[in-house]
């Protein structure tokens, strides 16, 4: 009964999942492809319940195979919550047979009783790379996953780039400028590190792109390369005339095939090496005309160049003496917002005025920073009356029209009448002046009379506490320094620190092989246990690389006083793991056994080396 009750649970949770689940219906294909190439076109839709599948009118590309059904269907139960996933793909392989971008309609399909239209994809066909590499396409994917065209030779600067390109090489002062680094490789790019150099004519600000990069086919000088934006900067010029961007450097990885004529590599490694460089990639200079801001700059002007918008807005227009108002602007717009002034108000001089409070509320985009600054100015009213804030004005130079525009706000007519307190009131400041301020009372007038004046105390000058005071610092500088000496003098021995981090270095490598042997990597896992065994034996006894061998670890554990049965244990773990690595049979059950033994055996030598 209790069976019956837990399947119909399940399969209600299943009706509901499946009820939750709206179809879809969706189309995919490579955004890139080369003339002549094959590629798939797929038509998905996420439910088993379908009928009446009609697919588009191909006319663009030649229908090779398909329409293939295939079925799919999977349970996820995460954090207790059941997913059931079923779906069905139709797929046809094509290919490309003329340049240029083209349209593929949507599919139709009847989906639990709907009707329902796939989405069209746009293919761009690129034209088969002139040194015959045109079978790159539609690869794409993050560094280090990447098959180039150049392996086993050496990579030229056609086979790897970068290029710098400017949004503008004619620019105006202050005009946001947007600096793109681009790269095109042939090949197997691992990594990619640069920096740009700090520019004293330039403010600069980095755009935020993804940090797994997707490489996309582009055909550039005749052939097919992999490429994708690395780096984007926005550059606000400082200053007129002439201005360079410097070239980059960038220290690149490649990863290339190495063919090898060992028969025996062959055997354990396959047809070939893999084998790392390293490669120098320079950057191109980019050359930027600035011009100078034009003449006539209106009064007070703010600094600030693009396009922009000014609205103010004020708290109370009746108000009380020492009651505060807060008028607040907004600019908002795309420019050098963080670079451009505060505007001005002008407040009647009975008002207490504090410095402004500003909120930046932009993004950095293409143009430049986008969104909006709020401005909160405030200011406290000390005597009853009317008065009037003077229209606000704001001027920057739009790069639209070349031209300086003024904006102004409307007049703001307060009126204020009598409160409670007075002018010397103590009040709670606003922004970054003293936390307290009394109002009325920076020059206290002479007390006359006789005060009457008592001792406090005896005078702290001249007592052994303030002796103390400059004795005991020296005592403890003396001491740091004698502590940081003596350290100082032991990292120099070289021989001493790499005996001390011999077994930290050990169980670093001990938890690498152990997440090895877990993933069932046989090979790497012995790698890396070999290296834990030599690399400890190594820094222990401080024997170089280059003389490590059996013979010497005997004979330097025998001068350590290690017993001689520790140091065939030792020996016969590294000849076990050394042939395990190729031996047949179970190798779960040997993996296991070897990494528990040199566990062992590394916690035994540590207890018996003697220094």
């Amino acid at each position: 009964m209790k069976k019956i009750i837990f399947l119909l649970i399940g399969l209600f949770t299943v009706l509901n999942i499946w009820a939750d689940d709206k179809p879809r219906f969706t189309t995919s294909a490579p955004d890139v492809v080369v003339n002549g190439d094959q590629f798939r076109l797929s038509f998905t839709i996420n439910t088993k319940k379908v009928k009446d599948f009609r697919a588009p009118n191909i006319q663009d590309f030649d229908v090779l195979m398909g329409p293939n059904r295939s079925e799919q269907s999977s349970i996820q139960i995460i954090n207790g919550k059941q997913t059931f996933n079923q779906s069905i793909t139709y797929t046809y392989i094509l290919m490309a047979t003329k340049e240029g971008t083209f349209t593929i309609q949507g599919a139709t399909i009847v989906a639990d009783g709907q009707s329902l239209k796939s989405n069209q994809v746009s293919i761009k066909v690129l034209p088969p790379d002139k040194a015959g590499n045109a079978s790159q396409s539609g690869k794409s994917g993050s560094v280090g996953s990447l098959n180039g065209a150049s392996s086993g030779g050496k990579i030229s600067n056609n086979d790897l780039f970068i290029t710098a390109t400017a949004s503008k090489t004619t620019a105006y002062e202050q005009e946001a400028i947007l600096l793109t680094y681009k790269v095109y490789t042939l090949v197997d790019l691992r990594s990619l590190n640069g920096n740009m150099p700090d520019m004293k004519d330039f403010h600069t600000q980095e755009v935020d792109l993804p940090r797994q990069k997707q490489f996309t086919l582009e055909h550039y000088n005749g052939r097919n390369y992999n490429t994708c934006v690395w780096s984007q900067y926005i550059l606000y010029p400082q200053r007129s005339g002439k201005l360079e961007v410097p070239s980059i450097k960038f220290d690149g990885e490649i990863a290339q095939h190495i063919e090898s004529i060992d028969p025996f590599d062959a055997f354990f490694n396959g047809t070939g090496a893999l084998s790392t460089y390293k490669k120098t990639i320079v950057t191109p200079k980019v050359i930027i005309n600035v011009k100078e801001l034009p003449s006539g700059k209106p009064e007070g002007f703010s600094g600030g160049v693009g396009s922009f918008n000014l609205t103010s807005s004020i708290n109370e227009t009746k108000v009380k003496t020492n009651d505060a108002v807060t008028l607040k602007l907004i600019i908002s717009g795309t420019g050098n917002m963080k670079l451009m002034e505060n505007p001005e108000v002008k407040f009647p001089q009975d008002f207490e005025t504090y410095d402004p409070k500003t909120e930046n509320n932009y993004n950095l985009t293409s143009e430049g920073l986008s969104g909006s600054k709020v401005i909160e100015y405030l200011a406290i009213p000390r005597h009853a009356g009317n008065f009037t804030i003077p229209p606000i004005e704001f001027s920057y130079f739009d790069i639209k029209s070349n031209s300086y525009k003024v904006l102004k706000t409307n007049p703001y007519n307060i009126t204020v009448e009598k409160g409670a307190g007075n002018a010397d009131q103590v009040i709670a400041d606003f922004t970054n002046k003293e936390d307290l301020k009394i109002i009325g009372s920076d020059v206290r007038y002479i007390k006359m009379g006789n005060p009457n004046l008592t001792k406090k105390g005896n005078f702290f000058f001249g007592t052994t506490s303030y002796y103390a005071w400059y004795i005991v610092p020296f005592l403890i500088f003396a001491i740091v320094m004698i502590v940081c000496r003596k350290q100082a003098m032991e990292n120099a021995n070289v021989a001493k620190v790499r005996t001390k981090k011999a077994n930290k270095v050990a169980t670093k490598r001990l938890k690498a092989a152990g997440k090895l042997l877990a993933a069932n990597k046989q090979a790497e896992f012995y790698d890396e246990l070999l290296k834990a065994l030599w690399g400890y034996t190594g820094d222990k006894l401080n024997i170089p690389v280059s003389e490590l061998s059996k013979d010497n670890i005997e004979e330097k554990l025998r001068e350590h006083q290690v017993n001689d049965d520790l140091i065939k244990e030792f020996v016969d773990i590294l000849n076990d793991a050394e042939f395990a690595r190729f031996a047949p049979g179970d190798p779960s059950a040997t993996m296991d056994k070897e990494y528990q033994a040199a566990i062992d055996v590394i916690s035994k030598m540590e207890n018996s080396i003697k220094h």
